[in-house]
């Protein structure tokens, strides 16, 4: 092939699957991009090809993006919150969703007074069910007077999140906890943060299968008859680990907002707030440890 252009039009042809062709047309570009290195404008103004690119890599690519292997897997990175994360099919491919319960958490440190440098007025920050890291790592960046702390019952995440810090410069401190059988073992934490699993088995059937074949099961499902398991050992643990006044705010299942929002209610926590997403989804719940508590 002689320029990007054409290299486009082939890339879009070659790809099979039943999506909208906006969505054909970025994996294009974004596969030109990684392995090319080609831009859109390089594309559009038809850049002639180096010729040390390998087309059988292109073919390779498309071949598994058609047997529905998630792009972001096969490439080896997504973005989040305009940083690159390394993926694979340890942990979960980063969600836009995501990046809105992370700017929730940003807007609500931004209301808190001024902490000092001393280690001992830091903002401490938590979030359990670290995947890939991407929310730990995002604030500690975003908010440098803090300490950051993350956790997952996962060794193979934790390996993941653990070279994403590493490769971003963040500074995260990483640790294996089930939080269904362990205490939380940090205090006088001032931000709790989770995106625990949430989707009951019943919705498999309705999810694509990308999601479903290769993302891991145990950062997505929780059983049917208890639904809300992750979120009531979040809140009981939370309310005892949290300072007064101290911020939760988890991501959602959003068929169970209302309910999600009254085990905060029930643990003791005010001002509970369910946020919906930018597609108007309840997806975020919030809320603030009652200074009584």
């Amino acid at each position: 092939m002689k320029n990007s252009k054409a290299l486009f039009q082939y890339l879009v042809q070659q790809i099979t699957l039943n999506e909208d062709p906006d969505e054909i047309h970025n994996m294009a570009y974004y596969i030109l991009e990684n392995l090319v290195g080609l831009s859109r404008t390089d594309i559009l103004s038809e850049r002639s090809i180096d010729s040390s690119f390998s087309e059988e890599k292109i073919r390779e690519v498309v071949k598994r993006i058609n047997q529905h292997e998630p792009l972001h897997y096969i490439l080896g990175e997504a973005y989040f919150f305009g940083r690159k994360f390394m993926v694979n099919p340890a942990v979960l491919i980063p969600r836009p969703e995501t990046e809105e319960l992370v700017q929730v958490i940003l807007s609500e440190i931004k209301k808190q007074p001024t902490s000092s440098e001393a280690d001992s007025d830091k903002i401490k920050i938590l979030d359990i069910g670290t995947g890939s890291g991407c929310i730990p790592i995002t604030l500690a960046l975003e908010v440098p007077n803090a300490s950051v702390f993350a956790v997952d019952i996962s060794e193979d995440a934790l390996q993941v999140a653990w070279q994403n810090s590493d490769l971003l410069s963040a500074s995260v401190t990483f640790s294996k906890l089930d939080i269904l059988k362990d205490e939380i073992p940090f205090q006088y934490l001032d931000v709790i943060v989770s995106n625990p699993p949430y989707i009951a088995l019943s919705e498999k059937k309705d999810m694509r299968h990308n999601v479903v074949d290769y993302e891991p099961h145990l950062a997505l499902f929780v059983e049917e008859n208890d639904p809300l398991i992750f979120y009531k050992a979040i809140t009981s643990k939370s309310k005892n680990v949290l300072k007064p006044g101290g911020l939760l705010a988890v991501e959602i299942n959003e068929r169970f907002g209302k309910e999600t929002a009254e085990l905060f209610e029930l643990n003791n926590f005010q001002n509970v707030e369910i946020i919906k997403d930018l597609s108007g989804k309840e997806r975020i719940v919030k809320g603030i440890l009652s200074l009584g508590s």
